[in-house]
């Protein structure tokens, strides 16, 4: 299973984008859709408050200029007037416009829980409107109250039974609660409801376009961040990763990348091309000095071996092929511990801990043909770039 620090950069970009793109989606959805629900509402209690604002100011002015007319006139009681305001107004809307009183006189019109509540509320505390989200059942509703209170004009019909119209007198009998209002009281509200599904059902397609719309932005966003980064970053580090794994496999380090720009990618291409020059001026230099060394090991008078630590021999010049009996080919990778008779003590003292110091002793040494050659050895080390290297130098001894 692939861990997620070994993924590409460009996927670990894109995933990570990706993730904050749903992060922010959902934060900015929530916060859309939260101040869309605030708006809706503010929107809801600004009608109706404009419904029952003009009911009231409706009642109140019919209240005021109504004199005798509604004897013959039933449709001119300022309640009634109100009441056809309120359907004609909200015909065409989802409203539901109506008057409320706890001193109601039509069964049919009393007002429910959530009216009466509010209404005690209303004589209790003056205060101007109320509104809520209420559940009935299933459904739920917006709900809007403002109270009604007594204008001086409302005493008269409403005052003593004695100073009462005589149509009034007719309907409501002496005793009748709708005698005795006092000025300022709350005789009543106006309550405007409207079910939750309908007042927010433009909320769903605003909040789906609204939501469609961050989405392609974001999507864009991030498309053209992607590029960037792809071009500007990516790109650029993946030619050099490539570089790098070529000059690890050919050891060629000739070719250099196209520096583009000044920033911090194209510094880090500028150095890495300054390296290769520098490593390629330090290969030739090595190489220079090796072709030196062989040349030179060549033309001494005594055998001479390079060996690594575990005695397999790099490099052996002419001499040491007729000493050991065998041709250059045919030594390269062989251990040089196997042509010594004390091949071993050699060998756990190169590998004893410490720098190895350079030490001369006299060895026997069996060549191809089984004949011991007695030599005197010189053994050297010197530091590589990975291990050391140990040379040695072994001269025939005549008559040994």
């Amino acid at each position: 299973m692939t861990r997620p620090a070994d993924l590409s950069i460009r996927t670990k970009f894109f995933g990570l984008m990706s993730l904050l793109l749903i992060a922010l989606l959902l934060a900015s959805g929530m916060f859309l859709y939260q101040r869309q629900k605030d708006f809706v509402l503010r929107f809801a209690v600004d009608n109706a408050r404009s419904l029952a604002t003009q009911l009231i100011e409706t009642r109140e002015y019919m209240s005021s200029v109504v004199k005798n007319e509604p004897e013959s006139n039933y449709n001119l009681v300022p309640q009634v007037v109100a009441t056809q305001v309120a359907k004609r107004v909200t015909q065409n809307s989802k409203f539901y416009v109506r008057q409320v009183s706890l001193r109601y006189r039509n069964p049919e019109n009393r007002p429910d829980p959530y009216e009466t509540a509010q209404l005690q509320r209303f004589i209790k505390n003056p205060v101007g409107e109320s509104y809520d989200i209420v559940k009935s059942g299933e459904t739920r509703f917006f709900r809007y109250l403002q109270p009604m209170r007594a204008t001086p004009s409302c005493l008269g019909c409403h005052g003593s039974y004695q100073s009462a119209p005589d149509f009034v007198k007719k309907r409501f009998p002496p005793g009748h609660y709708s005698y005795n209002y006092q000025v300022g009281e709350v005789i009543g509200a106006v309550s405007v409801s409207i079910p939750v599904k309908d007042l927010y059902a433009q909320l769903g397609t605003n909040f789906k376009l609204d939501l469609l719309a961050r989405t392609l932005v974001f999507l864009i966003v991030i498309v053209v961040m992607g590029i960037i980064m792809s071009r500007q970053i990516i790109e650029p580090v993946q030619l050099l990763s490539d570089r790098i794994i070529e000059v690890t496999r050919t050891g060629n380090f000739q070719e250099k990348l196209p520096q583009r720009s000044r920033d911090e990618i194209g510094m880090l291409i500028g150095a890495f091309n300054d390296m290769m020059e520098e490593l390629s001026h330090r290969t030739v230099q090595s190489r220079e000095a090796d072709e030196r060394y062989r040349r030179f090991i060549e033309v001494a008078a005594s055998a001479v071996v390079t060996f690594l630590k575990d005695g397999k021999m790099v490099i052996v010049n002419e001499k040491a092929e007729g000493l050991f009996g065998r041709n250059r080919q045919m030594l390269l990778g062989e251990s040089i511990f196997d042509f010594l008779e004390s091949g071993e003590e050699l060998r756990q003292r190169i590998e004893q801990p410490g720098e190895f110091m350079e030490e001369t002793t006299r060895q026997r040494v069996i060549s191809a043909a089984g004949k011991p050659v007695t030599v005197e050895m010189v053994v050297s080390a010197s530091r590589a770039d990975r291990e050391p290297l140990y040379t040695a130098i072994l001269r025939e001894r005549n008559g040994g």
